[in-house]
């Protein structure tokens, strides 16, 4: 809701919270004045307008302070007669501001103090609920801090437990290689069928000896050699020329 207030020879369009500067009135600051000069009072699409006054419209409002406004030159200059007339003026004023606007009954001060109430209740309700929603988060932060702290204890511990363990494995490993006694070798058939009555150390003896070579036999070629060798030992039977034996006769010849 806006109204069309006039004061001071001059009209101002003004709402509930308005500040306006107005002609100097005749009251002290701090006290509030009524304005009964309503032109216009306009409430939605619904508008009333005064000829001049709107009937049963009211506008309160509470002075703030006085004032001055600026400075504003006035100079005359009258040409060939030398005169020349310069003043200042400054405007003495009257701070208000809306504090209502009440026509038919209905009043835009307690309108807007509905609307400010309820915008009020729905952002503390909005910040209610961004509350409880950072609550739920800070708490659902927690515990996924927690649960990683507890997975990397976890994993560090078993880390710390394979690393004892694999130095003791391999010392029990160890120990059981030097304490396994070798176990005794079997004597070989070969050995057993030599001498069936010896024992195993005669038979580990006996492997370990070395084995005489068997001795070569003669050739056919060098027997043969030998054997010419033997007959012919003389020069004179080696000078000696070869009989040939008979030709066969052969049926042709017959």
């Amino acid at each position: 809701m806006y109204a069309v207030i006039e004061t001071g020879g001059k009209q101002y369009r003004v709402e509930v919270g308005t500040e306006l500067e107005v002609e100097l009135l005749d009251v002290e600051a701090g006290k509030s004045i009524t304005l009964d000069r309503v032109l216009l009072i306009a409430d939605g699409d619904s508008a009333a307008i005064g000829q001049p006054l709107v009937d049963g419209a009211v506008v309160s409002a509470d002075v703030l302070r006085r004032d001055r406004g600026e400075k504003l030159i006035s100079f005359k200059y009258r040409p060939k007669a030398r005169s020349r007339v310069k003043k200042g003026h400054r405007q003495e004023l009257t701070v208000l501001r809306i504090s209502d606007i009440v026509f038919g009954g209905k009043s835009a001060a307690k309108t807007a103090a509905k609307a400010e109430q309820d915008a009020k209740t729905e952002r503390q309700r909005l910040e209610e609920v961004a509350s409880a929603q950072a609550a739920k988060d800070a708490e659902l932060a927690a515990k996924l801090a927690t649960s990683a702290k507890k997975s990397t204890a976890k994993a560090s511990a078993d880390a710390n437990e394979t690393t004892v363990e694999a130095p003791a494995k391999a010392a029990t490993a160890s120990t059981a290689i030097k304490t396994a006694k070798p176990a005794p070798k079997r004597a070989t058939a070969k050995a057993e069928a030599s001498d069936p009555d010896a024992g195993s150390t005669d038979a580990q003896a006996a492997k370990a000896a070395p084995k005489k070579s068997a001795p070569k036999r003669a050739t056919a070629k060098a027997e043969a050699s030998d054997a010419d060798a033997g007959s012919t030992d003389t020069p004179a039977a080696k000078a000696a020329p070869k009989k040939s034996a008979p030709k066969r006769a052969t049926k042709k010849d017959e």
